[in-house]
């Protein structure tokens, strides 16, 4: 693999480009007239406009991209994260053209794509999953009457959803029969079908994920586990690894469980496996993630391995650069997703960044896809950077994060950086005592 084209901007962009650099492979970038001056388009080797900035006339168009990777004659497509990196059709597409897809086969992504066909899958191979829908539920009746069997409050799911979008809780049968409709009318916008599932909701939850990589000759491996629980709107804002909640028990049955599911679907290249937690630390399948997730940087950061080079060595058909017994993690991590967001009421914000700078510091990575003078446009997610810390200890970890945010300069927009600075001074943080609830009880604290 000697060139390869990035299907996406930021900076996924830019990471995938990093350590393309390291390997010696050459890259192609795509961009929309909204992104032409950013960082991304100047790293590649060469860049490309694809269109306008609706994501439908850019990074969604399939045509277009296929079209300059084969006029570029690159040998492969990396699809980072969003946009078309669960898309099994287009997956099969780039396969068709001769081109490699940089993640796993498209039949996978389409299996664990639907969600309810991913809980049967995974409840097959013996992998605990949420009481709940064993199929699409055609009618509020029927919602209504499973709702009933596993007792509420429920989760109410779209088939095809991810990032949160497509969930709604539902304390009781009067909510349920409020939101059925609007998440069936949502879920046929964002997914392209209005297919339900219902899953029991649990209180007091985590939410942690094992990090797994597959390769073509059947070696499974996990990269241990995050702990995502600090969430806005069901979309992760603070992920660390380890998780400071589990025990040593629990985690090892956990990191077997992960293995266990991606061997189930002879799962290839990067994924993740989703878990809630209850209390007492059972835990079910949420679902599994069929490409490299935007937290990746605190798996690397624990585990010393660079995640998109593995995923570039076993896309050309290497065999994982390690097996499990050669993975080891030291040390402690925590990623911060700064978006341009108003603080307190978490609404984009977007606008020109006149100046983004922090102190360079040992166990500092900031993962950007502005710089000073970039603008934030409205079009696409409003993440600007991940800010990652790494130390001996979460302690350690925690101070360094604290130092990061009290030096780091971030004007001309808001940002949620004021929103860090308090949470790592905040007991309940600190204590690694939290739950998903975290940031919707400390916003209720508040008023």
């Amino acid at each position: 693999m000697q060139k390869i084209l990035i299907a996406n901007r930021g900076e996924i962009a830019l990471r995938i480009i990093k350590s393309c650099r390291d390997l010696g492979v050459k890259t192609v970038a795509v961009y929309s007239d909204a992104d032409k001056e950013l960082p991304f388009v100047k790293e590649a080797d060469c860049a490309y406009r694809i269109g306008e900035p609706p994501v439908q006339k850019s990074y969604l168009n399939a045509e277009e991209i296929l079209r300059i990777a084969q006029e570029e004659k690159v040998d492969g497509i990396h699809p980072g994260y969003g946009f078309l990196s669960e898309n099994a059709e287009f997956a099969r597409k780039v396969k068709e053209a001769g081109l490699t897809f940089i993640g796993p086969a498209p039949d996978t992504i389409e299996k664990m794509g639907d969600k309810i066909v991913a809980r049967s899958t995974m409840e097959a191979a013996g992998v605990p999953v949420v009481p709940g829908s064993d199929q699409g539920l055609k009618t509020l009746e029927d919602a209504i009457t499973l709702a009933e069997e596993i007792g509420y409050p429920v989760m109410l799911k779209a088939s095809g959803g991810g990032g949160g979008i497509g969930m709604v809780l539902c304390e009781n049968e009067q909510a349920l029969a409020k939101n059925f409709d609007s998440t069936k009318g949502r879920a046929k916008a964002y997914f392209g079908s209005d297919e339900v599932f219902i899953e029991k909701y649990i209180k007091n939850a985590r939410h942690v994920e094992v990090q797994i990589f597959g390769d073509t000759y059947g070696n499974h491996v996990h990269m241990f586990e995050r702990d995502c629980s600090i969430q806005r709107r069901h979309q992760k804002v603070i992920e660390e690894a380890p998780s400071p909640f589990l025990k040593e028990e629990a985690r090892q049955k956990m990191y077997e469980t992960a293995v266990k599911a991606a061997k189930a679907v002879d799962y290839v290249n990067a994924g993740t496996v989703e878990f809630i937690v209850d209390e007492n630390e059972n835990f079910y399948f949420l679902e599994m993630n069929t490409r490299l997730q935007v937290e990746h940087p605190v798996t690397e950061t624990i585990t010393g391995l660079d995640l998109v080079k593995w995923q570039l060595l076993v896309a050309r058909g290497e065999q994982l650069p390690l097996l499990q017994d050669g993975i080891e993690k030291k040390g402690w991590s925590i990623e911060f997703r700064l978006y341009a967001e108003d603080p307190v009421r978490f609404l984009p914000s977007p606008g020109k960044i006149s100046e983004f700078s922090w102190i360079e510091a040992e166990g500092v990575r900031v993962d950007s896809g502005y710089e000073s003078g970039s603008t934030v446009t409205p079009f696409y997610d409003p993440m600007v950077a991940k800010c990652i810390v790494g130390g001996n200890s979460r302690e350690e970890a925690i101070q360094l994060g604290q130092e990061f945010f009290a030096t780091l300069k971030l004007e001309g927009i808001k940002s949620n950086a004021p929103l860090f600075a308090e949470i790592l001074n905040e007991e309940g943080f600190k204590s690694g005592n939290y739950t998903t609830a975290y940031l919707t009880e400390r916003k209720m604290a508040s008023k």
